[in-house]
């Protein structure tokens, strides 16, 4: 019988059976993805009581799956908010499968996992030398123009954990290890497989390379600089000349047109969130949205969040979204925009200059006009620059809730 057959067997009897007592998989288990001739690991915490809980661990972070599902000798993990699973056959201490991203036909990559180990990429990294502090970084990728980030990291030992931050957005948290004389990171966050290894050259410079899925791969380079800034985010999308504001009509998530201007928005606050549920950057944004909307809703304002999705179908964005609001809590009011692309979006919003990030997040104030343009999300995973974020949003929201 294939592995297949086995799991559609397994998820059967799953919804057919109580799941209340533990399998004795509760622990802490070391996986491995294999893509483009490269391994990725990462680490999960598989908690198996009343309730079967998942936790995929990234340095600080753990993104809660709730649901998972054991039967037999097959698990089969749907990925937190995204279209996504993991699923295995159990083998004694070890699992077999693939990750899958569902909404892409032919998009598998082969996954296993061993119950025990806690670390990451070895048991036993020896580092040479120290990555601490704050890098200039270039990608280069044969299908894009080459992008500036910055590489910011934490060393404790041989143990790294930090980031990559982009114009549109940061590489979330990544954790791992320099040994010898290689670093090695890693994510993965349910949707998204990170994977970038470097060498220290004699000119105190990182030459590496960076893959992602099944087939997205960069070289980089990196060299220490305590100095180096991105273009503010407020800077990057605006409005073109001769409009002070917005319009759109998209559907809700039950088919009804929802236009602006609207007499229902008049006088208030609003915010309008270019995002997509596929998108780990816009997943931050929006649990940062869902509370501080909850916390100051009863003071005239909304949000409208826009969803760009990875099938241009109604149906199938109501579904994304429904498991967003109820995952992040987001009770504001969500939109479909169209396929999930940079060039679809633009051509939504036909009054910026472009969409160039997924989340970009419009400030609009209670007379209707666009205040202010924030392109991408710098989320927990960039430490000062997620306090920033939080400070400049702190005081342009207060500014525009006061404004009579």
């Amino acid at each position: 019988m294939s592995i297949k057959s086995i799991l559609n067997i397994g998820i059967v009897m799953a919804f057919l059976s109580c799941h209340n007592e533990d399998t004795g998989y509760s622990g802490n288990w070391r996986a491995e993805l294999y893509l483009q001739n490269d391994t990725l690991p990462f680490n999960f915490i598989l908690e198996d009581s009343v309730d079967l809980k998942l936790s995929l661990v990234n340095g600080d972070e753990k993104i809660l799956v709730e649901e998972v599902l054991i039967e037999r000798d097959s698990i089969i993990a749907s990925m937190h908010i995204f279209d996504t699973e993991l699923r295995a056959k159990i083998i004694g201490n070890t699992m077999s499968g693939v990750f899958e991203k569902k909404y892409s036909q032919g998009y598998l990559l082969p996954f296993s996992a061993q119950k025990g180990p806690k670390f990451r990429f070895s048991d036993n990294p020896k580092s040479n030398f120290s990555i601490d502090g704050k890098w200039a970084v270039q990608f280069e990728s044969e299908l894009e123009d080459s992008t500036l980030a910055i590489g910011e990291f934490v060393q404790d030992g041989s143990l790294v954990e930090g980031t990559f931050l982009t114009l549109t957005g940061d590489y979330r948290f990544l954790e791992g290890e320099i040994d010898a004389d290689e670093l090695k990171l890693s994510c993965f966050d349910g949707e998204h497989a990170f994977l970038f290894k470097a060498r220290l050259d004699e000119n105190d410079q990182l030459k590496g390379y960076f893959k992602s899925g099944l087939s997205w791969n960069e070289t980089w380079t990196a060299h220490r600089d305590d100095s180096i800034e991105l273009k503010d985010a407020y800077q990057l999308t605006y409005l073109k000349e001769d409009y002070d504001s917005i319009y759109f009509a998209f559907p809700d998530m039950n088919g009804d047109t929802v236009v602006f201007p609207n007499p229902l928005y008049e006088g208030k606050v609003l915010l309008v969130q270019i995002f997509g549920t596929w998108c780990p950057n816009c997943m931050d944004e929006t649990k940062f949205l869902a509370d501080w909307y909850k916390k100051n809703k009863e003071r005239g304002l909304e949000i409208l969040a826009v969803a760009f999705e990875r099938k241009n179908d109604l149906d199938y964005a109501a579904e994304r979204v429904q498991k967003v609001k109820d995952k992040l809590g987001a009770d504001y009011k969500f939109l479909f925009g169209g396929p999930s692309d940079k060039q679809a979006a633009s051509e939504a919003f036909p009054m910026l200059n472009q969409v160039m990030s997924f989340p970009t997040l419009i400030f609009i104030d209670r007379k209707g006009n666009v205040r202010k343009i924030h392109t991408g999300f710098s989320g927990p995973g960039t430490g000062m620059y997620y306090k920033k974020f939080l400070e400049e949003f702190e005081i342009l929201s207060e500014e525009l809730l006061e404004e009579k």
